[in-house]
């Protein structure tokens, strides 16, 4: 005689499965098989200095992803990330730079060079936000036109060299590490990553993201100003990839015209892979962040490895279209 399983082990092994068959719980799950299989080949990928490392090159991209969330959240796309990224970064430079010859203090000279770089983003995010809310663009014509525009002025700045002349305060604020892994800007984007999580899932700002990205006319019948609202949330995008530059600039000391080249492709892929919907309205910022760690990961595990840096891209390019290709595993919900 065969024997049925009860209701309650039914419940059980249903809500079992559906825990396993979440978006970030199989994201965790890749990351983990990952870090094996990296670990196996190259024992030094389980290390601290690794970790660090890893950390260092996911901050950026992190925070670029934070922002490409709301937008595509949105069911838009901000392709002009990475070049405010090197635009904010070599604003800052120049900057820091000059105030430092000036002989001010360095401690206004960072704070004078970090509020330059907000500005760019904040100018830059602005603009897509016009474009694409009043001039009837669409984000992905909008934020293309940005992103050129942006890497070319970066380069007319510079005339295509880095921009030195950092105080050393610059240099210790952005490498020196506690506890073999932490050091202050890292700090700073976990906190950030926090409050976009919180932001993303428990705010009138995240709710109403999500009802312009599942239906903008259902949005403006509720009364939300749609218009308003995307420039907030290209603005946010603009300051996180300039927060984005700022980093980048603190952990080298110098900032470079091509420092967010590619970029946007990263941002997307992290935001893609956690399982944020390129029709707008599905996803969560956790997973966004998953994405952007893993991401990351990869990259560092295949540089271990051996493989060359020029395939990176290629690599990006392949998680993204895989991502896309299975998005509808583990049926990510609204909310974040």
């Amino acid at each position: 005689m065969a024997l049925e399983s009860s209701p309650v082990e039914d419940s059980a092994g249903q809500r079992i499965a559906a825990v396993l068959m979440r978006q970030d719980v199989i994201l965790l799950g890749i990351f983990a098989a990952m870090v094996a299989f990296f670990s196996a080949i190259n024992p030094r990928y389980f290390s601290l200095p690794s970790a660090a490392n890893i950390l260092q090159d996911f901050s950026p991209v992190v925070l670029m992803a934070i922002g490409q969330t709301f937008v595509i959240a949105s069911r838009g796309i901000d392709l002009s990330v990475g070049s405010v990224l090197g635009l904010s970064g070599v604003t800052m430079a120049l900057v820091i730079r000059t105030c430092n010859e000036a002989g001010l203090d360095p401690g206004l000279t960072i704070a004078l060079g970090l509020l330059a770089a907000v500005a760019v983003g904040l100018v830059v995010g602005l603009v897509n936000g016009l474009l694409i809310a009043y001039a009837g663009l669409v984000p992905f014509i909008a934020t293309l036109a940005t992103m050129g525009a942006a890497a070319g002025l970066s380069l007319v700045l510079t005339g295509g060299v880095q921009i030195a002349g950092a105080p050393r305060a610059v240099i210790m604020l952005g490498n020196t590490a506690y506890f073999g892994w932490l050091t202050v800007p890292v700090l700073v984007v976990f906190v950030i990553i926090a409050l976009a999580c919180a932001f993303m899932a428990w705010s009138r700002f995240g709710r109403w993201t999500y009802a312009i990205g599942s239906n903008s006319f259902a949005a403006r019948g509720a009364g939300i100003d749609v218009q308003r609202h995307l420039i907030k949330i290209y603005v946010l995008s603009g300051i996180l990839a300039a927060l984005a530059g700022a980093f980048v600039y603190f952990r080298l000391g110098s900032g470079s015209p091509l420092s967010g080249r590619g970029g946007e492709l990263n941002a997307i892929a992290a935001a893609v892979i956690g399982g944020i919907s390129l029709h707008g309205g599905v996803g969560k910022m956790s997973g966004a962040v998953l994405g952007a760690l893993i991401t990351t990961a990869v990259l560092s595990g295949l540089i271990m490895v051996g493989v060359q840096p020029n395939w990176q891209q290629i690599v990006v390019a392949f998680l993204i279209a895989i991502a896309v290709g299975v998005q509808g595993i583990g049926a990510p919900k609204r909310g974040g």
